[in-house]
């Protein structure tokens, strides 16, 4: 992350003075490792709604694997979706040199929509042209992007957590690049009505849209410096 001597506003702006066992106590390390575990255990439900047809008298395995086409979609969209989140998560909280208590509850809270998208998915798969299944699978992913928004904007705020305060760029481009994922949901639960399959579409695309926009700004010689750290 860039360093500069003129940080963001934040109220801390030099690093937190720690004695040994307060920095034990706020590593980030255990958070990890539970977000890490959470995120696998959301991955592996995911998986476990796929289930080999039974088959019934005359009817072909390939009629069956068909039927099951939109919970196969779902389970793809959801898995490279989920991802997403865990790259930018484990992006994020390479820069955090130590976590406070409301580091830890914000974060919590971030993955309580994240694990209900097993639950958003499931019932996409089984309704992939209803608008409510859309709409609420919309639902959990605006609020786990909002969540995510309200951890990055506390630890701008409080630079004194972090190895190296961020410079205003490189703060800005985390934000829009968070922010971002909200419009392609908004848009995708506003067609969701009348063109269910282009919402589906709107919603596969934000992986690639993501990493395609992180791919240009590590690039592009206006932006490179500061979206280092964006994963």
């Amino acid at each position: 992350m860039g360093e500069s001597d003129n940080n963001d506003g934040g109220t801390d702006d030099s690093p937190v003075s720690l004695t040994a066992a307060e920095q034990r106590n706020a590593s980030p390390e255990r958070m990890l490792f539970f977000s890490d575990g959470v995120f696998a255990i959301i991955i592996t439900i995911l998986v476990l709604d796929l289930k080999v047809p039974e088959l019934d008298s005359g009817v072909a395995l390939s009629d069956s694997l068909t039927d099951m086409r939109p919970s196969f979609i779902a389970f793809v969209l959801s898995f490279l979706l989920v991802g997403m989140y865990w790259v930018e998560h484990r992006g994020m909280f390479t820069q955090i040199r130590y976590v406070d208590a409301n580091v830890l509850w914000l974060n919590l809270v971030f993955l309580l929509p994240l694990s209900m998208v097993p639950f958003a998915a499931s019932a996409l798969g089984k309704y992939e042209s209803n608008p409510t299944a859309l709409h609420l699978y919309g639902a959990v992913l605006m609020a786990a992007t909002l969540m995510r928004l309200i951890l990055v904007s506390y630890l701008q705020r409080h630079p004194g957590l972090s190895w190296v305060s961020s410079t205003k760029q490189a703060n800005r481009l985390m934000t829009v690049v968070g922010i971002a994922p909200m419009v392609v949901y908004g848009a995708a639960m506003l067609v969701a009505s009348w063109q269910p399959w282009l919402s589906v579409a709107l919603y596969l695309s934000m992986p690639l849209l993501y990493f395609g926009a992180i791919a240009f700004l590590k690039t592009d010689p206006r932006t490179r410096v500061d979206a280092e750290d964006l994963a």
